[in-house]
């Protein structure tokens, strides 16, 4: 095999690659890019991600309930107001790298030929 005289080569364990796999599954929706957006500027409530992601408190409770279930979002209750916040900031590194990917796709001169 070619990679096996390579130093150090080590494939992913299989939970670590289906974690990753749910997390960027997670991405994959135009709202929760703007909730977790949103959430790198810092903590705040359902009404205030509603508000900045352009669509109902409804729907953006829905897609919180996901992304903390995928632990992409925690969240802390204060009275009757629940307030999320990113998990870790390597939430916000791969969305940044996810949208700054999407701002510049490959050329054809850049593909390598397969």
């Amino acid at each position: 095999m070619v990679h096996s005289g390579i130093d150090g080569f080590e494939m992913p364990a299989g939970d670590t690659v289906r974690h990753a796999a749910e997390a960027l599954r997670m991405l994959a929706d135009p709202t929760r890019i703007n909730v977790l957006w949103a959430l790198m500027q810092g903590e705040t409530s359902v009404a205030c991600l509603a508000d900045l992601a352009g669509t109902s408190p409804t729907a953006v409770s829905q897609h919180l309930s996901k992304l903390r279930l995928a632990g992409l979002v925690t969240n802390r209750r204060e009275g009757t107001f629940v307030y999320y916040q990113l998990a870790d900031p390597h939430v916000g590194a791969l969305l940044r790298q996810a949208l700054s990917h999407a701002g510049h796709p490959a050329s054809a001169a850049e593909v390598p030929a397969g």
